[in-house]
């Protein structure tokens, strides 16, 4: 599958039938459910680009992944780049795909000289979590919710 150069450019709206496979396969695998609705109005954010902002990584015109990030301020250094979601599609999982597009997004932290550049996954994501060990370091640090109930 891999015939032609990966190219790595910011989400357009002329993706959306492109990304929304990737999207609801990323959704899919964390067993969260999205509504329509949801999808529009996600996809309609990372194409604006003001607060989060998507890419994507093309190869012979197909999207094959697709990453949301986004800065955010922290308390005691300059703003950090957070990679909220990334997803490969399946059949092209082990090209490289998914550290490109963190290596993008490093680029793009440190063209920002932001103070990090993180992420986190899920403890069962071995597949994930192999190339993660491979181009970042784990801090040993966990995530804790508080269930916000929407009424």
């Amino acid at each position: 599958m891999s015939a032609g150069k990966l190219e790595i450019s910011p989400l357009v709206a002329a993706d959306r039938a492109g990304w929304e496979p990737l999207a609801r396969g990323y959704k899919a695998f964390y067993k969260t459910a999205q509504t329509d609705a949801e999808y529009d109005a996600t996809f309609a954010r990372l194409v604006e680009g003001t607060t989060i902002w998507g890419l994507a990584a093309r190869r012979d015109g197909r999207i094959l992944g697709i990453a949301h990030a986004y800065f955010h301020p922290t308390a005691w250094s300059t703003d950090a780049l957070y990679l909220q979601d990334l997803y490969v599609d399946e059949a092209a999982r082990g090209q490289g795909i998914a550290a490109a597009l963190i290596e993008v997004l490093a680029a793009k932290a440190r063209a920002a000289k932001a103070s990090r550049f993180h992420w986190t996954t899920h403890h069962e994501n071995a597949r994930a979590r192999a190339l993660y060990d491979r181009v970042a370091q784990w801090r040993g640090f966990l995530r804790y919710d508080v269930a916000l109930d929407q009424a």
